[in-house]
């Protein structure tokens, strides 16, 4: 949901990079790399440059990675150009760029029921050790990735990631994405909003998307397609592994577990039955379209996508799901309207069975940082002025009772360095985090750090002043930009930074980007800092 508007990395490896970059933006083909012999695989000729939407790989372990692709010659057709037959892809993976010393390779059969995507599940890698990948089908050669696998069980090396979202095709360029290639970090987290469900023109003018509003199968195929051709989000998937998740615009705005936007008997189509169709395609092709394991493929209507990555004992990240198993948001979803429907305990934004799971994931934690990948706004969020609690309804404060049970657990069992990442809103915001916001001497429990977005809302403004009401009912709220951008984080043992990277624009290409305001956390006291 898009609420009302208000008023140190690692170094670049330069040639490195322009290689990737060369090929990811060209959508090239190469082609007498110098590389050793790929594994031989059963014959089959495929039409045309089968990899125009690039390479991707996702969900790093310590000894391994998963690598993706699609064979789509003619990306926005129904079949991608693709013959209707299972094509046989090999892989390779080499500690080079040349591919001069390949440690693993092998073949797989990417299937029209699966849109000819390919998850390879490599294992058998040295921790936190940078690879670079590519595929075969039939002549053609797919462009080189870089990959790099998660830190060994008890190391603490330092770990540099980036986390975005929101991404709306006509509302901007990706030039956010290239920037993010450019710092090469070990690891993107992306929060949700990868795409836009909206028909062509509906919700912007600098690009147009393809087709109607997305309702079959075919139609998210094609719109995943249609957003990875562009070349900036295939170099960053070809730059760094990806760990994924959801918000509702991959499938239906401000959708909860089957209760679709436009759920009331006179808007449309969209009853449970029919929601619950248009929610299986829409899983099917994001399964087919992300970096994902194979066991994660969705059956029926259902894809378990809540994770846990572990960094060595620098971080363990928590990656939630809160749109697959929520309650139906309270008071219709309307914006600043509060009540006792918000403190419901029946009502759920994680579904009891994830819930659990995340206070296992947070008990289990050895690491220094325990950190939450996630969706929506978890702080409290009241635009209205005295006593009246107001609340963002699609976000956490529509589910008071499981934030509640979320900050209760880590309050009870001292859960040290607790740091939650947040998308969805196109803003940035830095939130303290208390389990009782309205009372400010309570004792701190942890930080949220919420990204703005990579295009929606379009280029944003200067101001870091949402108005004086936010900071009158919000004392934990620490930062405010309107801007577009993402975060770059650095973590290790010692402490926690964050930058805030910002683009003045994103209505036409080629904004440079800047750090508006970074922020530190010392491990063991809880809080941001000025950096």
């Amino acid at each position: 949901m898009t609420p009302p508007r208000t008023s140190s990395p690692n170094s670049l490896k330069r040639r490195g990079f322009l290689g990737i970059a060369g090929a990811a933006g060209a959508g090239a083909v190469l082609l007498g790399t110098g590389a050793a012999p790929v594994a031989s695989a059963a014959p089959g000729r495929v039409p045309g440059d089968p990899f125009q939407l690039g390479v991707a790989s996702g969900d790093p372990l310590p000894d391994g990675v998963v690598l993706w692709t699609r064979l789509a010659p003619e990306p926005l057709d129904e079949d991608g150009g693709m013959p209707r037959r299972p094509v046989a892809v090999r892989w390779e993976i080499a500690l080079d760029e040349r591919f001069r010393k390949v440690v693993r390779r092998g073949v797989e059969h990417a299937v029209p029921a699966e849109a000819h995507t390919v998850h390879a599940d490599v294992r058998g890698l040295r921790p936190h050790h940078e690879y670079y990948y590519r595929f075969r089908a039939g002549n053609a050669v797919s462009p080189v990735g870089r990959t790099r696998t998660a830190p060994a069980p008890g190391t603490s090396p330092t770990v540099d990631f980036a986390f975005a979202s929101c991404a709306n095709w006509e509302q901007g360029h990706f030039t956010v994405y290239r920037h993010m290639a450019e710092e090469r970090p070990d690891v993107v987290f992306h929060l949700g909003d990868y795409l836009y469900e909206y028909a062509a023109g509906v919700n912007g003018k600098v690009r147009t998307h393809h087709g109607d509003e997305m309702n079959t199968l075919a139609e998210y195929r094609q719109r995943h397609a249609q957003y990875k051709t562009d070349p900036d989000l295939r170099l960053l998937h070809a730059t760094a592994p990806f760990v994924v998740t959801w918000d509702d615009h991959e499938t239906d705005n401000n959708y909860a577990d089957l209760s679709p936007e436009n759920n009331d008997a006179g808007q449309g189509n969209d009853t449970t039955a029919h929601f619950a169709a248009r929610r299986r395609a829409a899983y099917q092709a994001y399964w087919e379209h992300m970096p994902l394991r194979r066991f994660r493929k969705p059956v029926d209507t259902a894809l378990p996508l809540y994770r846990r990555l572990e960094y060595g004992s620098t971080a363990t990240f928590s990656v939630l799901d809160t749109r697959q198993y929520r309650t139906n948001q309270p008071y219709g979803d309307k914006w600043q309207v509060s009540g006792p429907d918000q403190w419901d305990p029946k009502a759920t934004i994680l579904g009891d069975e994830q819930h659990a799971w995340l206070e296992r994931s947070l008990a289990r934690s050895r690491s220094t940082w325990n950190v939450v990948p996630q969706q929506i706004y978890f702080a409290n969020w009241d635009a209205v002025a005295g006593p009246d609690d107001g609340g963002y309804n699609d976000g956490w404060d529509g589910y008071r009772a499981s934030r509640d049970r979320v900050l209760g657990y880590v309050e009870e069992r001292r859960v040290d360095n607790f740091v939650v990442l947040t998308g969805d809103v196109h803003n940035n915001w830095t939130n303290d985090l208390r389990r009782d916001f309205e009372r400010p001497e309570t004792r701190l429990l942890g930080s949220e750090f919420v990204t703005t977005s990579i295009t929606s809302g379009g280029d944003g403004s200067a101001t870091h002043d949402p108005g004086q009401v936010y900071w009158d009912e919000n004392p934990h709220t620490k930062y405010y930009s309107s801007r577009r951008g993402y975060v770059r984080c650095s973590v290790s043992k010692e402490q926690y930074t964050a930058d805030y990277r910002v683009v003045d624009y994103v209505t036409r290409p080629g904004a440079p980007v800047r750090t508006d305001k970074s922020f530190v956390i010392e491990a063991g006291v809880p809080g941001v800092q000025d950096a």
